[in-house]
C-alpha cells in the first residue's frame, strides 16, 4: 500500500487552514474539518484513483488527480511509492490560475471592470 506524502505548500496550507478557523470558529470545529480533510486523504492509500483526472476536466495536461473534501479541492498525484497531495484550495480559490497560470476570468468581467 502506498504512503501519503504532503509537498510543502499543501502541509503549510493545512497548518494555516486550521489556525483561520480556530479563530473564526473554535478548535473543535477546526479539529473536525481538518480531520474530515486528512481522513478523505488517507482513504485514497485504499483507492487511489477516486479522484478525478484533472486532465479530463480541464484543457491541461497533467496527471494531477482531484478530490473535493469540506468545501477545498485537494489536487494529488500517484507516484510509484507515494500518493503525494500537492496542494488544496478552498472553492472560491481559482486553483487554475495558482496551479496551472491559467486565467478563467470571462471575457465579460474584465470588460465590465475593464480590465
Amino acid at each position: 500500500m502506498k504512503k501519503i506524502k504532503y509537498t510543502p505548500d499543501a502541509a503549510d496550507k493545512l497548518r494555516e487552514l486550521k489556525k483561520v478557523i480556530t479563530k473564526e470558529y473554535n478548535d473543535v470545529t477546526a479539529k473536525k474539518i481538518i480531520s474530515n480533510i486528512t481522513g478523505t486523504i488517507r482513504g485514497l492509500c485504499d483507492f487511489e484513483k477516486k479522484g478525478v483526472e484533472v486532465s479530463t476536466i480541464f484543457d491541461v495536461v497533467t496527471d494531477y488527480r482531484c478530490i473535493f473534501v469540506s468545501k477545498h479541492y485537494v489536487f494529488y498525484r500517484i507516484e510509484d511509492e507515494y500518493i503525494r497531495i500537492i496542494n488544496l484550495y478552498h472553492e472560491k480559490e481559482d486553483f487554475m490560475w495558482q496551479l496551472f497560470n491559467i486565467d478563467t476570468t470571462p471575457q465579460e468581467t474584465l470588460d465590465y471592470w475593464k480590465e
